[in-house]
């Protein structure tokens, strides 16, 4: 089982410095709203690869603006002992914060999925069922980056292929060479990541949901690069993506973006048994529906890649019932990996008091309670 042994924050959000041992594989941090529990959390999430579980601007990180903030994360896993680190430093020569493994610097980021996965919970994504569908993409693409992290490279590129041709039909219609050029990338990445999309879809939709407690959700991806996957080989998916990128760049250019790729991919969450779309169920059940999602999610990189993701779960009970609460200690308990739960009431994860570790947060401290 992968550990966390040392969380080390320095000039990060609300904590000018902080040592911390979790001591446990399950910890539970409470306290008062805005103690910085939430904190520590997004502290974690940054140390694998995208914006971390706010998505906040590199310039909110600092403690009151700082410039220069570190976080750095001890580990023992299938590779020994290793420390995470990333952060931001005056002496850098790019914008963009820098990530180091056992005190080297990363060129790529990906190494850091050899060693650590995070997969997170948060308020705010309670509304997927209501946002619009980049929402659940976003979503969706954290879940299959903690198993593929070269998703990440894929998306980038891909987007960053989907931004050039937009560019060049907002100008004078783009050079045809040039064009062909960007849409034959925008074809091979787009078959990639989708490739990479159904493959967790296949697995979630596989998977039985057997003792946690939870609903069994169905995900459906709906997307036209996944649908000519059902029936036509890769090859023959970029040839086609590429044929209709080129017959449609005069009303691309009049509407502004390109109308068609994985860009415009949607997530849609059902309830197994019932088949009723989550975006029809109760608050309560969306909760327990995401909650069930994730702990599939991570039974699966369990299977797939033998290390089970971090789980960051922030007020985790809000919307539950007293059933749901319960199912939700049982799942923490028999994760199989670290688990990290914030909350401001210790009574309500009371279930847990012999499975878990329990540290009260104030004012940038971190005490066990």
């Amino acid at each position: 089982m992968l550990s966390l042994d040392r969380l080390v924050l320095t000039d990060f959000r609300n904590y000018r410095r902080l040592v911390w041992h979790p001591e446990a594989p399950v910890a539970v941090l409470h306290g008062e709203n805005g103690s910085g529990k939430t904190n520590l959390l997004e502290a974690v999430s940054l140390l694998v690869p995208g914006r971390g579980l706010r998505g906040a601007a590199l310039s909110d990180l600092g403690r009151n603006g700082a410039a220069e903030w570190g976080v750095s994360l001890g580990v023992t896993g299938p590779y020994g002992a290793t420390d995470i680190a990333t952060g931001m430093t005056a002496a850098a020569t790019t914008s963009s914060r820098q990530f180091r493994l056992d005190g080297l610097p990363l060129r790529s980021r990906e190494r850091v999925g050899e060693h650590l996965a995070c997969v997170w919970l948060t308020p705010q994504m309670e509304r997927l069922f209501q946002d619009g569908a980049s929402a659940r993409r976003r979503f969706f693409d954290r879940l299959v980056l903690a198993l593929e992290p070269h998703h990440a490279r894929e998306l980038a590129a891909y987007d960053r292929s989907l931004a050039q041709r937009n560019r060049l039909l907002a100008g004078s219609g783009g050079d045809g060479g040039w064009l062909d050029a960007v849409e034959n990338s925008m074809a091979r990445h787009a078959v990639a990541l989708t490739a990479a999309r159904r493959t967790l879809t296949t697995a979630l939709n596989a998977h039985d949901g057997v003792g946690h407690g939870f609903p069994e959700t169905t995900l459906s991806l709906l997307c036209p690069v996944s649908a000519l996957m059902d029936t036509l080989p890769a090859l023959a998916v970029e040839d086609r993506l590429r044929d209709d990128w080129g017959r449609s760049r005069h009303r691309d250019a009049a509407r502004g973006g390109t109308a068609i790729g994985p860009h415009r991919a949607d997530v849609v969450f059902s309830e197994r048994l019932s088949g009723r779309p989550g975006a029809l169920s109760s608050t309560g059940q969306q909760k327990a529906m995401l909650l069930g999602v994730i702990f599939a999610h991570a039974q699966v990189m369990g299977a797939v890649r033998g290390q089970m993701p971090v789980l960051l779960l922030d007020e985790p009970m809000v919307h539950l019932d007293e059933q749901r609460r319960m199912a939700l200690m049982h799942a923490v308990a028999h994760a199989g990996g670290p688990v990290l739960l914030t909350g401001t009431d210790t009574q309500a994860f009371a279930g847990l008091r012999d499975r878990a570790a329990f540290h009260a947060v104030h004012e940038g401290a971190v005490v066990r309670s």
